[in-house]
């Protein structure tokens, strides 16, 4: 897919950087952001260089108010974190002319490595065919920074660094966060995570206590189940509709909350995926988002919002797509596209937002990142420092390398642009792959709005041993007959927030992320065929379905 025609994005290097004085709310643009930087002393980006990303942003953010405190929904394990005592000692790393005998911080040069390549693609071409013809070689050195070739190289990165992440990748983080969301909140800061799902277990562990039901959507990931389990932490999940969970029904719930019959405190957490949920595809539109952030405010309840599949929404289905849709005139219609976000929305700093590079660059690196108010991030920043520590400094430079120093943020936009078509193209394979093979009148869907999954309902009323066979059964029969037909879909009960309840429900879930287009429609034709010889519908070849 080309590049935006009218999208014109201008390179800066690092030291151009000035400061506009007071930009107030004026939007910043994406071919902006480099200029607007504030100079930096050489030293900001050493080893295990400490950093706080208010130094980063290029608004004023005075005029705003203040987070809520949340030190009564806090954790005694989170309260009790110090941080760690010797890598606050990393500050006067940067001194001149220190001779540090401190830190065990070893040497750069018994780090076996001189030189990093890896081949990119540039801006406006970038599937595997064009980066393999015109794509560029990226170099990271080994001491890139001594010899002012870059702020980031491997002496640095492969080095020990803060639980926040280094200061260079940081910086870009802040900005992105800045251009996408600008939270209208005073004092926000941004920390890096190694992955959402690490995000996801510290964020439990600092805002719940064991015996804690947490609300959520109804159907919702089973890892974060898995996850939370182990700390004695039950999900209440709330019923959901093609727009995701229903925040009426949330209302009700807090409204009525028994502690006697529940056997917990009221919930004072919500964990939700707004944007292409996972499972089921759903995604909140900006008058359920307002409305789901109104019963957060009455009832007083903090949201973990995670949003792996924020950039992959995609323009409305209309069952004649064939095509990658046409890209937007700029990126300012891009973003305007995207459904805004709780964080966008957030002016009590109630929310704590996960954001990841896993479904859009690559999940192996293990690099996400978390927006929350500064009270929140400095618990979370210690917490890290003392566990997971600093993302994979790999990585990280690789990161760099790409998004500040090759793509900048605009080349970033265009690639998320790139995908959102890739992905539509994707989705749309898979609609037309239900359209042609699935029984309608056993299976119904809605087209997704965003991320990678297709949510089918299937009827199991209407299951030839029903009720003899209860639902679980039935679902249990449809899943094997799918397999002795060669297509793995995934069931609906493992999804469930709350397996001990009632649900007089059936659904299996598809994916149509990493298949290859005819190997989706394969997939799905397999499964309409395991469903019709399971409810005994027969052959037909009529009205598209194939013949078995």
């Amino acid at each position: 897919m080309a590049p935006p025609s009218a999208i014109d994005v201008t390179g800066e290097t690092d030291t151009s950087g000035i400061t506009i004085p007071d930009p107030l709310s004026a939007p910043v643009k994406s071919n902006e952001i480099f200029g607007r930087r504030r100079k930096a002393d050489k030293s900001q980006w050493g080893v295990a260089a400490h950093a706080d990303t208010i130094n980063f942003r290029q608004r004023s953010y005075d005029h705003k108010p203040k987070a809520k405190q949340w030190d009564h929904i806090i954790s005694k394990e989170a309260l009790s974190r110090t941080g760690s005592s010797i890598k606050q000692a990393a500050k006067y790393l940067a001194q001149p002319g220190l001779i540090s005998l401190g830190g065990g911080i070893p040497s750069s040069e018994y780090f076996p490595f001189e030189e990093l390549s890896f081949k990119a693609p540039v801006v406006g071409k970038f599937s595997e065919q064009e980066t393999k013809e015109t794509g560029v070689t990226i170099t990271a050195g080994k001491h890139d920074l001594a010899k002012d070739k870059s702020i980031f190289d491997i002496a640095t990165a492969f080095n020990y660094g803060q639980g926040s992440g280094a200061t260079q990748l940081l910086r870009w983080i802040t900005e992105h966060v800045e251009l996408i969301h600008n939270p209208p909140y005073q004092d926000w800061r941004c920390t890096m995570s190694v992955g959402s799902s690490s995000g996801m277990d510290m964020a439990f562990r600092m805002l719940t206590r064991p015996g804690d039901v947490v609300l959520s959507d109804e159907y919702m990931f089973a890892a974060t189940i898995q996850t939370a389990a182990p700390m004695g932490i039950r999900f209440a999940g709330v019923p959901m509709d093609n727009e995701g969970l229903l925040p009426s029904a949330m209302d009700h719930i807090l409204t009525t909350w028994d502690v006697n019959a529940r056997g917990a405190r009221k919930p004072h957490l919500l964990y939700t995926v707004p944007t292409g949920q996972n499972p089921t595809g759903a995604t909140q539109s900006l008058a359920r988002r307002k409305e789901l952030y109104s019963v957060c405010q009455k009832h007083d309840i903090f949201i973990l919002e995670d949003e792996p599949y924020y950039f992959l929404q995609m323009p409305p289905y209309t069952g004649a797509d064939t095509a990658v849709p046409p890209p937007p005139a700029s990126h300012t219609e891009f973003l305007q596209s995207l459904v805004p976000s709780l964080l966008s929305l957030d002016m009590d700093g109630r929310v704590m937002r996960l954001d990841s590079f896993s479904k859009v660059l690559a999940p192996g690196a293990r690099i996400g990142f978390v927006t929350a108010s500064q009270q929140l991030i400095d618990i979370y920043h210690k917490h890290a420092d003392v566990s997971t520590q600093n993302p994979s400094g790999l990585s990280q430079l690789i990161f760099f390398k790409l998004l500040d120093e090759h793509w900048g943020h605009g080349g970033y936009l265009d690639w998320l642009i790139y995908l959102r078509g890739q992905y539509t193209l994707r989705r749309n394979v898979i609609l037309k792959a239900c359209d042609r093979y699935l029984p309608r009148d056993v299976v119904s869907w809605k087209p997704p709005m965003a991320g990678m999954f297709q949510w089918l309902q299937i009827d199991f009323r209407k299951h030839p041993d029903y009720p003899e066979k209860g639902v679980e059964e039935i679902e249990e029969r449809v899943f094997e007959r799918a397999i002795q037909c060669g297509a793995l879909v995934m069931r609906g009960s493992w999804f469930y927030a709350c397996a001990e309840e009632e649900h007089g429900t059936l659904f299996f879930r598809a994916t149509f992320a990493a298949a290859p287009f005819e190997r989706i429609e394969e997939g799905i034709r397999r499964f309409g065929k395991a469903v019709r010889e399971e409810f005994g519908l027969g052959r037909r070849e009529e009205n598209g379905y194939l013949k078995y």
